[in-house]
């Protein structure tokens, strides 16, 4: 067993369900509410629907971690691939395409944190 408490182990996984599902909503509501974007076509629109499908399902995932034991290994390696990747995609577009907007920057620092916060945990729940 860890030696974090209950709670520090999932804290990585509440504070992502509470963020993800949110802006998963956003994103496929209305993404102009918090976003500089434009949806034209069917095509945009189905795209960010299908994101909000992705960070809902994962925030789905992340609670049955939350709550149901067995589910918390395999929960904390989604959510730190997930959010470390939209890092790792963020840092491409900032080195490719410039920096973005503050919303941005300060998301790019969260996944970075939390994505490594999981793998923290993933890491010390091994040596425990």
């Amino acid at each position: 067993m860890s030696a974090a408490s209950p709670f520090l182990k999932k804290l990585h996984l509440i504070i992502s369900a509470a963020i993800v599902v949110p802006v998963g909503l956003v994103y496929g509501g209305k993404p102009d509410l918090l976003f500089e974007v434009s949806l034209q076509s069917t095509d945009d629109f189905s795209i960010f629907k299908a994101i909000m499908g992705l960070y809902l399902g994962f925030s789905f995932f992340w609670l049955l971690g939350i709550f149901q034991k067995q589910f918390w290994k395999a929960a904390t390696i989604s959510n730190m691939i997930f959010m470390l990747g939209l890092a790792f995609g963020r840092l491409v577009s900032m080195f490719l395409d410039g920096l973005p907007s503050t919303v941005f920057l300060l998301g790019t620092v969260g996944e970075l944190v939390l994505g490594g916060y999981a793998y923290y945990q993933l890491v010390d729940d091994e040596t425990s």
